[in-house]
């Protein structure tokens, strides 16, 4: 099958977890090791990955340098993408056969000046805080904080992607045989002026929305988001959480903005213009979740929720 494989920032780099090259590198590894695995099962799969705790934590590396050493938001995402690339490409070729066909795109994305997400900050970014340093950072530096789990993190703007604009280079290397690592952390966020000129914006796409729109493109047989959660589960982080293992689009469940929220939307979509599974779970799961043996599958037919025993 031709799958899209999302891989969750938080995944990469995982909550709590030190922000060092060596802590990334290791996930990344394991999580290279899971894509190897589906790929000798003849898939061909497509990469996008997130960017949410690498590109706050650049942002917080060039805040803490000179006066005029501060970049935009679009500027560290690009940033982000050559640095994860970089990694996931590496990690992939050292388990690869030498003549595999690996190659990394950097993606800008188009937006719209209008999405209302410039209002609603909800993507959430950079390291975790406790609410104290979370209110003294807004102060300081008038940023936006939110409640992410049990802790907090800065959210920014995450407006939809409208258009990919190195769709037709990625699909051209997927035709021959390429696997493909693009829309890093949901790509570069970019305006078309009134001239028709390109213009970075200070936002973070969601990369699973990225990835959506990039499947449907592609035709992919699947979507396959990969965090650092076994499952959905609705009732997260209650007493009476539960797994999911198969969900319909009309399943009455609320996830947070942000977090799961998106995975889930982004898995109905799919799955509503398609026909075809999304799959969300963990990356060690990987095969698996294309097997329908863990993780949670989303479907276009209304099933209701099936909760795993």
């Amino acid at each position: 099958m031709k799958i899209v494989v999302a891989l969750g920032g938080n995944a990469l780099l995982k909550r709590g977890e030190p922000m060092t090259e060596a802590v990334q590198r290791g996930n990344i590894r394991t999580a290279a090791i899971s894509l190897v695995a589906l790929i000798a099962s003849g898939h061909h799969l497509i990469i996008t990955h997130g960017n949410g705790p690498q590109v706050g934590l650049i942002a917080l590396q060039a805040d803490a340098g000179p006066a005029d050493g501060n970049y935009p938001l679009d500027v560290l995402g690009a940033e982000s993408q050559g640095m994860l690339g970089y990694l996931i490409e590496q990690e992939l070729r050292n388990l690869l056969p030498r003549e595999a066909l690996v190659a990394s795109v950097l993606t800008q994305v188009v937006v719209s000046s209008d999405d209302n997400a410039f209002l609603h900050p909800t993507k959430p970014i950079g390291p975790v805080y406790d609410e104290a340093q979370a209110k003294s950072l807004m102060a300081s530096k008038g940023w936006t904080c939110a409640p992410d789990g049990k802790n907090w993190r800065r959210v920014v703007a995450s407006p939809e992607p409208v258009e990919l604009l190195q769709l037709a280079s990625i699909a051209a290397l997927v035709d021959h045989g390429v696997i493909v690592i693009c829309a890093g952390g949901g790509g570069v966020p970019v305006l078309r002026n009134a001239a028709g000129q390109l213009e970075g914006i200070e936002a973070v796409i969601d990369k699973d929305f990225t990835s959506q729109l990039l499947a449907l493109h592609l035709k992919a047989d699947m979507l396959l988001v990969l965090t650092d959660v076994d499952a959905v589960y609705a009732n997260y982080g209650m007493p009476d959480a539960a797994a999911i293992a198969r969900m319909g689009p009309n399943s009455a469940h609320s996830f947070a903005a942000g977090s799961m929220g998106p995975k889930v939307e982004a898995a109905t979509r799919f799955a509503m213009a398609t026909g075809r599974d999304a799959g969300i779970g963990r990356i060690e799961d990987a095969t698996k979740i294309v097997q329908g043996t863990a993780g949670t599958i989303v479907q276009a037919l209304d099933i209701g929720t099936q909760f795993r025993g």
